[in-house]
């Protein structure tokens, strides 16, 4: 196992990682953790958000599932759930994540198989410090549809594409006629 020294005191990143190792630490580690991690094939990034972060995050997520409930959308949040494909050697835990298009099929579920399982509809990640691990490429190979990013007072919007790449646009499928991207605009600090 190989130790990448990371340029915040907030996140670790370690290198040559099996999948096994990956899943002791997570069973380890427990569910009620306040580190987040992501594997991808062989790199595994440990880290602890800041007030700063968690403050946001539970901010923009409010209004997600207010908006959700003004426009009587039926959803299901699943948190920082650990979102895994142990064929593409890959695992993510968003800040946040929802299930709108899919909330029928999901609801009440307690354990996912991707496999069997479609992915959340929505990932959102607060970056507060940026990433070392490129989060784009996991939520690719799990076939998240959306994502939010919360930057320095910007929310920007990807969407997967047909070449499994992240686009940037201006609206959501999920709240296509609202301006998004707006939010951080009403946002109080």
């Amino acid at each position: 196992m190989m130790l990448a020294t990371a340029n915040k005191a907030d996140r670790v990143v370690l290198n040559q990682i099996s999948w096994e190792q990956f899943e002791n630490l997570l069973t380890t580690l427990g569910e009620k953790r306040g580190a987040r991690i992501a594997y991808d094939q062989g790199q595994l990034e440990i880290m602890t958000p800041l007030p700063e972060h968690e403050y946001y995050k539970q901010v923009i997520s409010t209004a997600v599932e207010d908006i959700a409930e003004i426009l009587e959308l039926n959803y299901e949040c699943y948190g920082s759930t650990t979102w895994k494909d142990q064929m593409k050697a890959v695992g993510v835990e968003p800040d946040n994540c929802f299930y709108f298009q899919n909330e029928a099929r999901v609801r009440g579920k307690l354990t996912f198989d991707l496999n069997i399982d479609p992915p959340p509809d929505l990932v959102l990640e607060i970056d507060v410090t940026s990433k070392s691990l490129n989060r784009f490429l996991i939520y690719a190979q799990l076939g998240i549809p959306e994502i939010w990013i919360y930057e320095e007072g910007t929310l920007t919007i990807y969407q997967l594409t047909n070449n499994q790449t992240y686009q940037e646009t201006t609206t959501s499928a999920i709240f296509p006629n609202l301006p998004i991207q707006e939010l951080p605009n009403y946002l109080e600090t």
